[in-house]
């Protein structure tokens, strides 16, 4: 499956759910089951930067495709981190780096959204892209 056509069953998933305040508390509970960086791996090189709350991303290349695990300080803010990761893991770093995310405007998430919690959002994306495109050089 493309990583377009996984992002399109993502979509599908979360749409299911009608009420958008209900989408966004099923995606901040998907949250607290995603995979977390280590204690130890929990450090400012891993943390992102530009977030209001505190993120930590870690990347790791498996047999060429992009692994991803996230923690953060808030419950909202790791729901919709995770969900980026969950779009972007197991791909290909390619798709990974030029693939965008249409999770949080095709689920109507935007909206509830204050623009410091987008704008973190983008700079948990800009890691992401910027893994891949190192995975890529390297």
């Amino acid at each position: 499956m493309s990583l377009p056509e996984k992002q399109q069953k993502l979509i599908a998933k979360y749409r299911v759910i009608e009420d958008p305040q209900e989408r966004l508390a099923a995606i901040t509970g998907r949250g607290r089951k995603w995979s977390a960086p280590t204690e130890a791996e929990r450090t400012d090189a891993s943390r992102v930067q530009g977030c209001v709350s505190q993120v930590w991303l870690v990347g790791q290349l498996e047999e060429g495709r992009c692994r991803f695990r996230v923690a953060a300080d808030s419950p909202l803010v790791l729901g919709l981190a995770a969900l980026l990761c969950e779009l972007y893991d197991g791909e290909a770093p390619d798709e990974v780096a030029t693939v965008e995310p249409e999770l949080l405007e095709a689920l109507d998430i935007a909206p509830q959204l204050s623009p410091t919690r987008l704008n973190g959002l983008a700079n948990v994306r800009r890691v992401i892209r910027d893994f891949a495109k190192h995975a890529i050089e390297s």
